[in-house]
């Protein structure tokens, strides 16, 4: 009988590491988006070649998570609620990793845009680049401390990030028929307006996947509930 507490325990304890290591790469994730934003706003190619040469420590934390859901799917039997973490845990590093893949776009757009500071902030992009960034960071704060309620408020944030890059989109245009000389570096803004709606984007998935944990509810494609028994 004393082996199925030490088992129980066992399996507490791989729910703890899995958390502890998205915990870790969420921190370095949003590490790499500052590092990005700030690599293009303010033109600092150290931060940007930084960041390019850190991905592959995102990438190690991807494989981890990976390999210890893995383990513990194939070792345990969990329950709701543990399940639930696991799942959303595995959905979870997927978009952290894909959030790292974007932080390096972003830094990579750098180079490209230097000395373009001005055109950047009459098109908004500092506006935008620090909406999405702080919908990541609510995202990610609401996964360490199950907070439903701030995960909801991520949601409609995401359109305030897409108002934000209609509007610089429509701006660039104008900026790139008044001066063909400009029509360059606004293609590569254009770019970067892309990559900030995706950071947007998957700062809400991440918010979806804390509802799903805490209240047994997949809102993608406005699915109200599971089958996995009711929420503790």
């Amino acid at each position: 009988m004393a082996a199925q507490p030490r088992m129980h325990r066992h399996f507490e304890d791989e729910l703890e590491k899995l958390r502890a290591l998205l915990i870790r790469m969420g921190s370095l994730v949003d590490e790499q988006v500052e590092l990005a934003s700030r690599a293009v706003l303010e033109g600092d190619e150290e931060a940007a070649r930084f960041v390019i040469k850190r991905e592959t420590r995102v990438n190690e934390y991807d494989l981890m998570v990976d390999g210890l859901c893995q383990r513990i799917l194939a070792l345990t039997q969990p329950v709701a609620i543990d399940l639930r973490l696991l799942i959303a845990g595995m959905r979870i590093d997927g978009e952290f990793e894909r959030i790292g893949d974007i932080a390096v776009n972003i830094a990579e757009r750098a180079e490209k845009l230097a000395g373009e500071k001005e055109l950047l902030k009459s098109v908004g992009i500092d506006a935008m680049v620090a909406a999405a960034h702080s919908m990541f960071r609510d995202a990610f704060d609401a996964f360490i401390n199950n907070d439903v309620d701030l995960a909801k408020s991520i949601f409609e944030r995401d359109d305030i990030v897409d108002d934000y890059a209609r509007t610089a989109f429509d701006k660039l245009i104008e900026v790139m028929k008044k001066d063909p000389v400009q029509i360059e570096p606004s293609a590569h803004t254009m770019s970067l307006l892309r990559h900030i709606e995706r950071l947007a984007d998957h700062a809400t998935n991440i918010a979806e996947d804390v509802v799903f944990i805490v209240e047994a509810k997949m809102l993608k494609h406005n699915i109200p509930a599971i089958n996995m028994g009711e929420a503790p």
